[in-house]
């Protein structure tokens, strides 16, 4: 695992910009890394043959967490994401079923007694939820994957999306915030195609305070169940799991056609992605290493007709 935590001033500006890094490919022991865990130690078990970690999302145990302080407390005026490689093995739910997550809380709010997923209140989340279909009582729901926030005044704002995580296929997901806004988006990708861009937008405001948020932990999330039946038995595996602030991508200028330049970042692998329909994307060249600087990338071969170009950051 490596982390970075380091400021950065620029010589004709007062503004301090933070810039944080955390990532894990489980190839040595997490633990030895600053990983611990809350809870039910028995839910989360690193696997050093295959470099992930073997989870169990129980929601007849307690809040449980295999979590790594990020050494900082973001709000919504830094911009940041979470990546991370999802197995889900089986996952079967009572009722009406809980939700399985992976992502960033607000470490003095998630380990309180009243914090309760189901049950509320439970602010300060940004999450990546996976929740098994479920037909109970008449009511039916299909298998559903959600890019959540909740603020610190327990507002929610969920982009979700109707899509079922296959038995022993591997997912990439990549959840974003931008500087200066209260919500969340991302993209999931299998077989490197995006599955999802999670298109379905809901909000929920019981409150006027709509927006403001702290997050101090990344975390692999097991619920405790709602009291009242409704549960989930999930087993699983996550790799790859990362945290970087600010984005590794922020603006991107174009220069010419299939040509872009944008500021990089040496930690991060760079691809020029392309696509005539927005639907479909595939690699417009190599995949470059970021120098840390101003980094350019050209498309290989230039259509004839028209093409739009995206950059795609993964940590190697």
């Amino acid at each position: 695992m490596k982390i970075r935590s380091l400021a950065i001033a620029s010589l004709f500006a007062v503004q301090l910009v933070r810039a944080t890094t955390i990532t894990e490919n489980f190839s040595s022991d997490p633990a030895a890394d600053g990983w611990q865990v809350f809870g039910d130690t028995n839910l989360f078990q690193w696997n050093s043959a295959s470099n992930n970690l073997a989870v169990t999302w129980d929601s007849s145990q307690g809040n449980s967490y295999f979590y790594h302080p990020l050494g900082a407390t973001f709000t919504t005026n830094d911009s940041f994401c979470v990546q991370f490689d999802l197995q889900i093995n089986d996952a079967a739910t009572l009722d009406y079923g809980l939700e399985l997550a992976i992502g960033l809380m607000h470490w003095s709010d998630a380990t309180n007694t009243l914090f309760s997923r189901p049950n509320t209140p439970s602010p300060n989340l940004f999450e990546f939820d996976y929740y098994p279909a479920y037909d109970f009582e008449g009511w039916a729901n299909p298998d559903t994957i959600s890019a959540s926030l909740v603020d610190a005044a327990a507002n929610y704002r969920w982009n979700a999306d109707i899509q079922t995580l296959s038995p022993n296929t591997t997912i990439h997901v990549v959840l974003l915030h931008p500087a200066g806004s209260t919500g969340i988006s991302g993209v999931i990708y299998a077989n490197g195609q995006v599955m999802s861009t999670f298109p379905l937008v809901n909000n929920y405001y019981p409150t006027n305070d709509e927006g403001a948020f702290q997050f101090d932990t990344l975390a692999v999330i097991n619920y405790a169940d709602d009291g009242y039946g409704d549960a989930l038995l999930a087993h699983g595996t996550v790799g790859n799991l990362a945290f970087a602030s600010p984005l590794p991508v922020e603006k991107i200028q174009a220069t010419g056609p299939g040509l872009v330049q944008f500021n990089s970042d040496t930690n991060w692998l760079y691809t020029l992605e392309q696509s005539s329909d927005f639907q479909n994307w595939s690699a417009g060249a190599p995949p470059i290493f970021g120098n840390g600087t101003n980094l350019v990338l050209q498309a290989t071969n230039l259509p004839a007709d028209k093409m739009f170009y995206r950059v795609r950051a993964d940590l190697p």
